[in-house]
């Protein structure tokens, strides 16, 4: 397929706000891809050039973006060109009004070229670099069609949003092979398990037939340095609520850090590091070469919580102080100060065997045989019971450590991607909070409303916040106390980074809630409250009594804040 074609798509795709709608086209364009484009293409329709695990970004801005665009014109004044960005305040529109009146040439690139061009771009490093990437830029943009270039400059500059998800893409794929949604659930267990969106839909497109379909998706199994969906928690009430649903537990600490799936290759001394969101965080932890020698196996996939901790005291450090290690101009130094310490608490493959079916109680004999303890990683303690109050204490001990009470798992569970089934529960409570919401939020923030009086000086006095629902995000509250002075600022920051010029198309908002300021998706916070209440105000059908900021979640993806379904456990 040429890009001018695959551009059509693009613009059918942008137009549309049906999940249904968007499914269909999906499956249209899968039908015709060849299967050299099946998997570059699953990358670009979600802004990217590989797989969610893997980073690879243009650190192009959108000045320079500017200056390419530019140069696909000699007589173009860039003075002109920015005052047109100001206006229209979208660089892809910038750059489809550009060529539609500049460009001289017809010419087109297929999607592997345009694949390649951009990896080629988005590669170039070192001294000139810049200069480079610009150049590189303008050749592709008079490559390609005006329409093309729109979606290329909003690829670059990380804004393009067609409003769909991974689910879609894989409701899309069955629909292409099969006309319905028969086979969704199985691609979602394969993608569970190796965690790649473009080799799934290479392999899955590939087979002939419900037998050679079928076979496939059995045989897309975990994968070494490919991360695994992680399992997530769901909610219940009371240590009673918990025995009589789940039965006889593992109860583990539930610890303040950051969620992380470690991959070891204990003989060829490689690492690698995944946050729950499925990034690459092997550059946060020069700690994992000290996991090689007290593995007992050539190839690991564990689970664990990645804690800082103060080196003179030895206690473990709130997750504010662990979270600092994202910052990847001075790892070195940070891990000095907060070196980290993982808590292992599960084994999911062992030397080119996939555990996930194995039942929990079991893979915990298994890794307790394969790990020793050290200073960088440590076996998670349990306890196994049937009895609630036993798991009430056990709870209740770790909040008087200071921890976050308890995680409580079924024994004899599988390890379940997601949040489906009731496998793990999570027991959180923030203290001295009886009579308020027992569990905090991780909400979207959509967009923030302009400061009055004092605030002024902040930029932001007010912020509203949302929950997801499938692929849509439902407005839930409008926060604007409870905030430090030092937080106004950093969320101006923050926000600003992801300022869009209009309503981004997941956003479900009452027009008289509408921010003076939207962002795109991008910015996660938990927020704790007193009440939970029946809304007309809020899409989501709710409101937030006293909401408050606790802390912003930068470990965690859009896609992982609170769903709607999950408000009701509350």
């Amino acid at each position: 397929m040429q890009t001018a074609e695959f551009a059509q798509y693009l613009a059918r795709l942008d137009n549309l706000s049906s999940r249904l709608d968007m499914t269909a086209v999906l499956a249209e364009l899968y039908q015709h891809f060849s299967p050299d484009e099946r998997q570059y293409a699953s990358y670009l329709i979600q802004g990217s050039l590989v797989p969610q695990y893997r980073s690879l970004e243009f650190q192009l801005s959108s000045k320079m973006l500017l200056r390419a665009i530019c140069g696909c014109a000699i007589e173009l004044d860039a003075t002109e060109v920015l005052a047109l960005y100001k206006k229209i305040g979208d660089i892809g529109v910038v750059a489809e009004q550009i060529l539609s009146l500049h460009q001289t040439t017809n010419t087109d690139i297929s999607i592997v070229e345009l694949h390649q061009k951009l990896v080629s771009i988005a590669e170039e490093s070192g001294s000139g670099s810049q200069q480079r990437k610009l150049e590189k830029t303008t050749e592709l943009l008079q490559s390609v069609s005006p329409l093309m270039a729109k979606y290329i400059a909003r690829m670059i500059t990380g804004k393009l949003r067609l409003g769909f998800a991974t689910m879609t893409i894989l409701d899309a794929l069955s629909w292409a092979q099969t006309e319905t949604k028969d086979e969704t659930k199985l691609l979602e267990a394969a993608y569970q398990k190796r965690a790649d969106v473009g080799q799934l839909a290479r392999s899955y497109l590939a087979a002939e037939g419900e037998t050679a379909r079928k076979t496939a998706l059995a045989q897309y199994d975990v994968l070494f340095s490919t991360p695994i969906v992680p399992q997530l928690c769901q909610r219940l009430q009371s240590s009673e609520e918990i025995i009589a649903k789940l039965g006889k537990v593992i109860a583990e600490p539930k610890y303040d850090g950051l969620r992380i799936q470690l991959h070891i290759d204990t003989k060829k001394k490689q690492a690698f590091a995944y946050t729950r969101s499925l990034e690459d965080a092997t550059h946060m932890f020069p700690e994992l070469i000290e996991l090689f020698s007290q593995i007992n196996a050539g190839q690991v996939i564990l689970d664990a919580e990645a804690i800082g901790y103060d080196p003179k005291t030895g206690k473990l450090l709130p997750f504010q102080e662990t979270i600092t290690r994202k910052r990847k101009h001075d790892i070195a130094e940070q891990a000095g100060s907060v070196p980290i310490v993982f808590y292992i608490y599960d084994l999911l493959f062992i030397d080119g065997r996939s555990l996930i079916t194995m039942p929990l109680h079991e893979r915990k004999q298994l890794l307790r045989q394969t790990i020793t303890d050290s200073k960088s990683g440590k076996f998670t303690p349990y306890i196994t019971t049937e009895d609630a109050d036993e798991l009430r204490q056990f709870h209740e001990g770790q909040l008087a450590l200071g921890l976050e009470g308890a995680v409580v798992k079924k024994v004899d569970a599988p390890y379940q991607s997601g949040r489906k089934g009731w496998y793990w529960v999570k027991i959180k409570e923030l203290a001295g909070t009886r009579g308020k919401l027992a569990d905090t939020l991780d909400c979207l923030v959509l967009g923030y409303y302009v400061g009055k009086g004092k605030r002024t000086q902040f930029g932001v006095g007010a912020f509203l916040v949302g929950v997801i629902d499938g692929e849509k995000v439902l407005s839930l509250a409008k926060i604007g106390t409870g905030l430090t002075d030092e937080q106004f600022r950093e969320l101006k920051t923050r926000c600003d980074a992801l300022v869009v010029a209009s309503q981004p198309p997941e956003y479900q908002v009452p027009k008289e809630l509408f921010p003076d300021t939207w962002i795109r998706p991008g910015l996660v916070v938990e927020i704790a409250a007193d009440e939970l209440t029946r809304s007309p105000l809020h899409t989501a059908g709710l409101a937030l009594r006293f909401p408050r900021l606790v802390r912003f979640r930068d470990d965690k993806k859009w896609e992982d804040a609170t769903s709607l379904e999950e408000l009701s456990s509350f």
